[in-house]
């Protein structure tokens, strides 16, 4: 760390040195322009105009190695990362199926289009602008999906409907749509000054929020899971056991709801420590009716219950996660105030 002492200039203007070597580093001289940014906490960055440009943003990726599944996973992380412009390139050739395969994993991302389409290359740009995004409100809104979800998941087990179970099946997609694009706007915050003023929230929001994204989304993977049971004939739930899972399936979504209005509303601290007291007392119960089947007669019946209450212990846990980064968030806003 260097300090500056601070000069009037011309009776109306405060000035301060920059640091020599850092100047010449970025290639700064007299008449460089350079972007200021007042941050609450008393801190000012100062930043080298043109140290970011568009191409910072663009990337080419040889794709033609690559299996399918690689070539899925490698758009999810450009578009997770941040990269506006993305390039495929197959020298040999695009296989006659892998725009197909390029346009089903655009669709589940937001903002990524295929924009141009050659023999060996294949260019996909991003049309969505952080001014247009508000990472609250997709937080907010995967919240309302996943507790969907799994009050469906668990309705579609017990009464052994398929119908719904495959509804919550194909709707996690919409639960991990939404992720990922809290997880793009998160990641370029990290790195981009200008990005988080686009978002309008601090970078201490941001990564409160995709805290709690990323446990909505877990939950959400788990309701698909429950669903996935209710698709196998021998995986009924006895009629015995019915009513205690759905009761036990309800107190963990509210753990969940309470912690999430704990950051996401303007719900009080109590609802956090409402939260993560439900969550002892819930697990005390899971882990109960976990003992109680092990003089089950029929251990197939056992076995699927058992993996719906781990299902459930999960739930809780990713809840009593939410509540947790609340409680952080009330601190850090006290000790901001």
């Amino acid at each position: 760390m260097e300090t500056r002492k601070v000069q009037l200039s011309g009776g109306t203007t405060y000035t301060i040195s920059l640091p020599k070597s850092w100047a010449q580093e970025h290639g700064i001289e007299a008449g460089s322009v350079l972007s200021l940014h007042p941050n609450q906490d008393a801190s000012l960055l100062v930043e080298a105009m043109g140290g970011r440009t568009s191409a910072d943003r663009s990337t080419t990726i040889d794709v033609s190695t690559d299996s399918d599944n690689t070539i899925r996973q490698r758009i999810r992380a450009v578009h997770a990362v941040g990269y506006d412009s993305v390039t495929l390139v197959d020298t040999t050739g695009h296989p006659a199926d892998r725009r197909k395969l390029v346009d089903r994993t655009l669709t589940e991302l937001s903002g990524f289009e295929l924009l141009e389409t050659t023999d060996t290359r294949i260019r996909l740009t991003n049309l969505i602008d952080a001014e247009n995004v508000d990472v609250r409100k997709s937080t907010l809104r995967l919240r309302l999906v996943m507790l969907a979800m799994h009050r469906d998941a668990v309705t579609a087990v017990i009464d052994g409907n398929e119908d719904l179970a495959q509804r919550v099946i194909e709707r996690d997609s919409e639960a991990d749509k939404l992720f990922a694009m809290v997880t793009r706007h998160f990641r370029r915050s990290l790195t981009d000054l200008h990005e988080v003023e686009k978002l309008d929230w601090s970078r201490d929001e941001l990564f409160e929020y995709y805290y709690a994204a990323r446990q909505f989304e877990r939950i959400a993977d788990h309701a698909e899971k429950i669903a996935e049971f209710a698709l196998e004939p021998a995986a009924s739930i006895p009629p015995a056991y019915a009513t205690r899972l759905s009761e036990l399936a309800t107190a963990s979504r509210q753990v969940v709801d309470e912690a999430a209005d704990a950051i996401l509303t303007d719900a009080s601290v109590a609802a956090a420590n409402g939260a993560l007291a439900k969550r002892d007392r819930l697990l005390e119960q899971l882990e109960e009716f976990d003992r109680d089947l092990y003089d089950h007669d029929v251990p197939n019946e056992a076995y699927v219950l058992g993996l719906l209450l781990d299902s459930l212990r999960r739930t809780v846990r990713y809840g009593a996660n939410v509540a947790e980064i609340a409680l952080q968030q009330v601190t850090r806003q006290n000790t901001v105030d």
